[in-house]
């Protein structure tokens, strides 16, 4: 595997006024060829001409080794195909002419999957999307390691998020079980777990990943909102339950501990069933006030 080294090469500011030195000694060397030529010294007119074309080729190639660097950028300098190095330092470089400068954005970057259509843990069709905050960190593996890289993380990404969404249920009442929509930072640092492990040879840093859009899909949107519905309710009533017998059961304990009224086990059943009827009913109670005794 090609891992990043430094090669900054030379700052380009001394080197540019040294270029400008070579490229303004051509027209000297032209004017006096052309002396030359006219006063009949072919030989000499040729050697002003040649060392005029000497120093246009260095000039020209000295040109060609300045680049710059802007701030979170960075080139990759290969020679004949061969890694040379990677420079980092911002401003007015110069290299070798004959390297070839790649240039890398090292800056933080979005990217936002489609809606992708995937079947939770429990086998419900679910639209999901994402939003992968990445960024280069190591520019060999980025240049060398993957063919594009930028493409790469568009389907390395939208492959983990296919993946992390069949691994939860869509939705679950149990707090002990982790969902996609009850525990979103959960299954979004799982995300970006599963991400990372598949972009590291990539050269790439995943910062943050986190859903942008998660719903059942429409042909049982309907249905699957019903059965939330339908499971809630159920929930509800199951806590309902609870707390309406340890508020039976503290009653008939409180009664019988303070000796306000003894009650045998059929007035105790009669006394259980209406308190529930009252605790547990989804509409309000209508009493009844006994005027006769305690029995009748």
């Amino acid at each position: 595997m090609t891992r990043e080294r430094l090669s900054n090469g030379m700052s380009g500011i001394p080197m540019l006024p040294l270029v400008i030195l070579i490229l303004a000694g051509i027209v000297p060397m032209v004017i006096m060829g052309i002396n030359a030529a006219d006063s009949g010294r072919g030989g000499l007119a040729a050697v002003y001409f040649g060392f005029a074309f000497i120093l246009g080729l260095g000039g020209l190639l000295g040109l060609k080794g300045f680049f710059i660097v802007a701030p979170n950028e960075a080139k990759v300098l290969q020679l004949f195909g061969n890694y040379v190095g990677t420079t980092r330092a911002t401003g007015l470089r110069w290299a070798n002419p004959l390297y070839t400068k790649t240039r890398i954005s090292l800056r933080v970057r979005n990217f936002e999957s489609g809606q992708l259509k995937v079947n939770d843990r429990d086998g419900n069709p679910v639209e999901i999307a994402a939003v992968v905050v990445w960024k280069v960190v190591d520019t060999a593996e980025a240049s060398f390691e993957v063919d594009d890289y930028q493409h790469y993380v568009r389907v390395q990404s939208e492959a983990a998020l296919r993946n992390a969404a069949t691994s939860y249920p869509y939705d679950s009442h149990d707090e002990s079980v982790i969902s996609l929509r009850g525990a979103t930072s959960t299954v979004a640092d799982h995300l970006k777990t599963e991400v990372q492990q598949r972009l590291d040879k990539a050269g790439v840093e995943v910062l943050e990943a986190r859903f942008s859009h998660l719903a059942y899909a429409p042909e049982i949107a309907s249905a699957m909102l019903q059965r939330q519905q339908a499971g809630a309710i159920v929930a509800a009533r199951g806590l309902i339950v609870q707390g309406a017998v340890g508020m039976v059961e503290m009653a008939l304990e409180m009664l019988s501990q303070k000796d306000i009224v003894r009650l045998d086990e059929e007035r105790k059943a009669a006394m259980v069933s209406n308190l529930l009827v009252v605790l547990c009913g989804d509409k309000a109670t209508q009493p009844i006030v006994n005027t006769g005794t305690i029995h009748q």
